[in-house]
């Protein structure tokens, strides 16, 4: 039996390789954040796990089934962070942003922690981008939000999205609705999934959102809210689908969009491929809380925002052929051979580093055909190469590995001049 460890199912290593993904990711957040008039907020790890059951709901599959909740030393019953929302609306109030110009607009890049069975581009823990708007209803920020996610898509090179826009109304209209949807589902109870027949009386909303093959044919004939809206709320579905069409954003109304506790109301929606049929195809997601705030302890204060995985975004990059050029290791490769040469390039390196221009040395002892052929494996652009004789007279021979090879010798006092010179001409 091995002893050697792994990574924890559900869990990944980011490779080397991997990294001008997660770069390119970064680099678009922030400038489209920027674009947008975002600041980045960041919160804990682990939160208060009540913070969860208020703010996500104890009736969704992340509070029933995903959450990773402990009790520490302390007697605190805390949860690691399964979702950005709550958090950065506790932080909200718990720093007085109220009291700051409305509304706020923040957007993190989180570690998040769901118990949830393992698949491609769904991960125990993964890296969500969040944006969150607080303190504004106007529907044309609920387009804005759906804008900014739409466009970082575009800068990453992802194709072929369309979004799926929904409106699940207000509290108060949407109470009849739920009881004309229970009278449909009610009569085909035994026919459906253990979920669905769990969530008619506690959210029955969430049966909308089943992905149960014994619940889809129900689903589909079931009565849809989005025919039959308050004025209020088809008012402002209509001006964010008009916000979004005069964006050149393709959008269509899924009435079967919806999200299941009271606080959330009017617009939701998903970024979702229109050439994959997957089952996880949804890349991001949001919609309109306005009741949340005021359900964790504050004043009424509207609000809106989404989540999108990074790891999700990565594959949907790769599906669509996104690539990048190998990354050099470094641009100076020090081969060397001998005491008195290892020692002149030890204060070589450390002199080029100084200039800004990444060098690594070659391993002593080797040999140097070893050390030259790690010099070309690094993808190095030039070798300085320093033997015995070399560091005796006080020169070091440079090599050009991006073309034919050629080489010149050059005092050590001057190197680091005669290095820069090659790279930039």
């Amino acid at each position: 039996m091995s002893n050697r460890f792994q990574a924890p199912r559900g869990t990944q290593d980011i490779l080397p390789d991997a990294q001008p993904y997660w770069a390119a990711v970064q680099d678009a957040i922030r400038e489209v954040t920027r674009l947008y008039g975002y600041r980045r907020i960041d919160t804990p790890a682990f939160e208060d796990a009540a913070l969860f059951e208020k703010g996500t709901g104890d009736t969704t599959d992340i509070i029933e089934k995903e959450m990773y909740s402990f009790t520490d030393r302390g007697g605190e019953t805390l949860a690691l962070t399964p979702e950005a929302t709550p958090p950065i609306c506790r932080a909200y109030l718990e720093h007085g942003m109220a009291s700051w110009p409305q509304p706020v607009r923040l957007y993190t890049t989180h570690a998040m922690f769901r118990y949830d069975r393992p698949q491609k581009g769904r991960y125990r823990q993964h890296t969500q981008f969040d944006c969150e708007v607080l303190g504004s209803p106007d529907p044309l920020v609920d387009a804005e939000v759906i804008e900014l996610l739409w466009r970082l898509y575009e800068r990453l090179g992802i194709r072929n999205l369309a979004v799926r826009l929904g409106s699940i109304d207000d509290p108060g209209p949407r109470k009849a609705y739920v009881e004309r949807l229970k009278d449909y589902f009610r009569p085909h109870l035994d026919r459906l999934s253990e979920d669905s027949r769990r969530r008619f009386d506690r959210n029955p909303l969430r049966l909308l959102d089943s992905k149960d093959d014994r619940d889809l044919p129900f689903k589909a004939a079931a009565p849809k809210l989005v025919e039959q809206l308050s004025p209020a709320a088809e008012a402002h579905m209509a001006t964010v689908r008009g916000a979004l069409e005069s964006a050149g954003i393709p959008c269509v109304i899924d009435p079967l969009l919806v999200r299941g506790l009271d606080y959330y109301n009017r617009t939701v929606f998903e970024i979702v491929p229109t050439d994959d049929e997957r089952a996880q195809g949804t890349i991001g997601a949001g919609g309109r809380y306005d009741g949340l705030i005021e359900l964790l302890g504050g004043p009424p204060t509207p609000g809106i925002g989404f989540g999108s995985g990074i790891e999700r975004i990565i594959l949907e990059m790769q599906r669509n052929e996104v690539v990048f050029a190998p990354t050099p290791l470094t641009e100076v490769f020090i081969v060397h051979h001998g005491a008195a040469a290892a020692a002149v390039a030890f204060k070589l390196a450390v002199d080029l580093r100084s200039a800004g221009i990444p060098a690594v040395v070659g391993e002593s002892g080797r040999s140097f055909k070893s050390q030259l052929r790690s010099a070309n494996s690094s993808n190095a652009r030039v070798a300085v190469i320093i033997g015995e004789a070399e560091a005796a007279k006080g020169e070091v021979m440079v090599k050009d590995l991006t073309g034919a090879g050629d080489q010149h010798a050059v005092a050590i006092a001057g190197a680091v001049s005669d290095v820069r010179q090659h790279l930039t001409a």
